[in-house]
């Protein structure tokens, strides 16, 4: 199978075959392609030359992150090689683990999709709407590095309106700590939000670290500041 179209490699230990084929169908069936192994690895081809390749096509990595990917080798050697390739990596967390200090390294500044508890389904239905909006500029050339912000497929009714300049204003910001999964971020609160000032609140709460809590609110207070009351 050509790996050139493809556009989310799913990394996952085989333990969490189950998880990461329900990932896989669930883009698919929003038309996103994805790689998954072993599936689209051709049978006369070096299994590790086909994910390397695989990884250099691709701008996503959903990272199934587990117990069992934790300990891998493989999935490690994966994420490395993203890392190196400048692929956004989507970590999508079905166990309550912290990740090794070597797998630390290379995503402990990406904001985790927490699919350990709950309906797994609708952590599935948010992991396509990140994905979708990491997309959403593709068609204009910006690629999925761009912070221009999507809505999410949500009810807004009785949300009130941000200016489109607001919330990419706030979301490089917030970028700058949480990386690409920031404006996905920013627009599911928006949508909880009844002005500036509580949403930047309510992102801070991401933050844990004191002093980046403090530069973000810094940072976002200078467009409260000058919006009309």
């Amino acid at each position: 199978m050509n790996t050139i179209n493809k556009k989310v490699f799913i990394s996952y230990s085989h333990n969490d075959k189950e998880q990461a084929d329900a990932v896989c169908v669930r883009l698919e069936s929003a038309n996103i392609q994805c790689w998954i192994a072993p599936r689209d690895i051709s049978p006369s081809k070096d299994w590790a030359e086909e994910i390397i390749d695989a990884i250099n096509s691709v701008e996503v990595m959903v990272l199934i992150f587990s117990a069992n990917s934790n300990s891998s080798p493989q999935v490690r050697r994966e994420v490395e090689r993203a890392v190196h390739k400048g692929v956004v990596i989507l970590p999508f967390r079905i166990e309550d683990v912290l990740p090794s200090k070597s797998l630390e390294y290379f995503i402990s500044t990406q904001h985790w999709l927490d699919a350990s508890s709950g309906s797994f389904d609708k952590h599935l239905d948010e992991l396509y709407l990140c994905v979708k909006a990491l997309f959403k500029d593709e068609a204009d050339g910006q690629g999925v590095k761009a912070l221009e912000p999507a809505m999410a497929e949500e009810d807004t009714s009785g949300a009130i309106s941000f200016a489109v300049s607001e919330l990419k204003y706030i979301s490089a910001q917030l970028a700058n700590y949480l990386g690409p999964m920031a404006k996905i971020i920013v627009n599911k609160k928006a949508m909880q939000s009844t002005s500036l000032k509580e949403l930047i609140s309510l992102l801070s709460d991401d933050l844990d670290d004191d002093k980046e809590r403090d530069n973000f609110i810094q940072a976002c207070m200078s467009i409260v500041d000058s919006t009309p009351p």
